[in-house]
């Protein structure tokens, strides 16, 4: 008599969300932390829970920045390998966000024993290395749990001068924005779960998750480039709003100059949207506004969680197109001048 083995499931099988979109939305995040200890008692301290940044930024005495942050996630893909690339590319967009080098990182794994195998569990990890390879650093360590889902991150530890450390909350009036990277990852991710994605889809996405982030630290470089963020689990409505907030400014976009993913509203019209994205819109407590113009549909790409995002770059216009062209120069095809920022109180317009 033949038994027969049941097939292992998939990755995205054992995890009910994927991503970026696992992320606590922003208004439940805010709640968390509001009773956090005040840093004032720690000058060293540059960058904290304080403006909702992408990194913390401790200053050394000679000047130079230590920046540290941590990123994981649940899989949104099945292959292992895929897994681990993207969530080791996300997890170093912070330090990049912040103007910074990584150094080194450390590897968080959480694996459900006896679901997933060991060999799948070493293509994840393998597929992190490989990543942090590319970006010149080791995986100098880290942490492993037995858990009900599937986790993988890196806790990344980067430098930059002090002169060169970005924040999310120094836009000015008056500058441009720029996007790196297409909009779209948490849409093809509901069409991925519902197979509907090409094998071109796919390429498309995870070419552009697994995409480093690294322009960052040359951005940084530029005194024309006043503030960056990355952009990822809130969306770019999420993000932008807390670049507008912090920097107590006004953010415009052109919805007809965002650059998305090929298919990603034909998605959006289907209703492929993550659970994240109604979230993401119901948090911005009317912060958050599309032109009576602009369709509906738009509520649900502009909130779509994007999971190892392109950098949102706010530059003084008169420098955008030579800071994009350098940017198309480097690799980042999709880059483009999407906005505007202007005098206000911490609002961002779809127009």
């Amino acid at each position: 008599m033949t038994t027969l083995e049941t097939p292992a499931p998939r990755l995205t099988e054992l995890a009910h969300g994927g991503g970026c979109g696992c992320k606590l939305s922003p208004e439940v995040l805010r709640d968390l932390i509001a009773a956090n200890p005040a840093a004032a008692a720690f000058p060293q301290l540059l960058v904290g829970n304080g403006s909702n940044d992408d990194a913390a930024v401790w200053r050394l005495d000679n000047g130079t920045c230590i920046i540290a942050t941590t990123d994981f996630f649940m899989p949104m893909v099945d292959d292992p390998g895929d897994f681990g690339r993207i969530a080791a590319t996300n997890a170093l967009s912070d330090i990049y966000a912040m103007g910074g080098t990584p150094i080194m990182a450390l590897a968080l794994l959480g694996m459900p024993l006896g679901k997933v195998s060991v060999a799948d569990t070493r293509r994840i990890l393998d597929g992190g290395a490989e990543v942090c390879a590319a970006a010149g650093i080791p995986v100098a360590g880290g942490h492993s749990i037995d858990s009900a889902e599937p986790i993988y991150g890196l806790v990344a530890i980067g430098t930059a001068p002090d002169s060169r450390i970005r924040r999310n909350d120094t836009a000015r009036p008056g500058d441009a924005l720029i996007l790196t990277k297409g909009i779209g990852v948490g849409l093809y991710t509901a069409a991925y779960r519902n197979h509907l994605l090409s094998t071109a889809d796919y390429d498309e996405m995870l070419a552009s998750m697994t995409l480093l982030n690294m322009i960052g630290a040359d951005l940084a470089r530029r005194d024309e480039v006043h503030a960056i963020t990355d952009v990822t689990g809130f969306g770019l409505a999420g993000h932008a709003l807390e670049m507008a907030r912090g920097s107590g400014v006004a953010i415009r976009f052109a919805i007809d100059r965002l650059p998305l993913f090929t298919r990603a509203k034909e998605f959006a019209s289907g209703g492929y949207v993550t659970g994240a994205s109604g979230r993401n819109w119901k948090s911005f407590g009317g912060a958050v506004a599309l032109d009576p113009q602009v369709s509906a549909v738009w509520r649900d790409i502009v909130s779509d969680p994007q999971t190892s995002g392109g950098l949102l770059v706010s530059v003084a216009a008169d420098s955008a197109d030579d800071v994009t062209r350098a940017l198309h120069a480097e690799g980042y095809a999709a880059a483009a001048v999407v906005g505007k920022v202007g005098p206000g109180a911490g609002e961002v317009l779809f127009q």
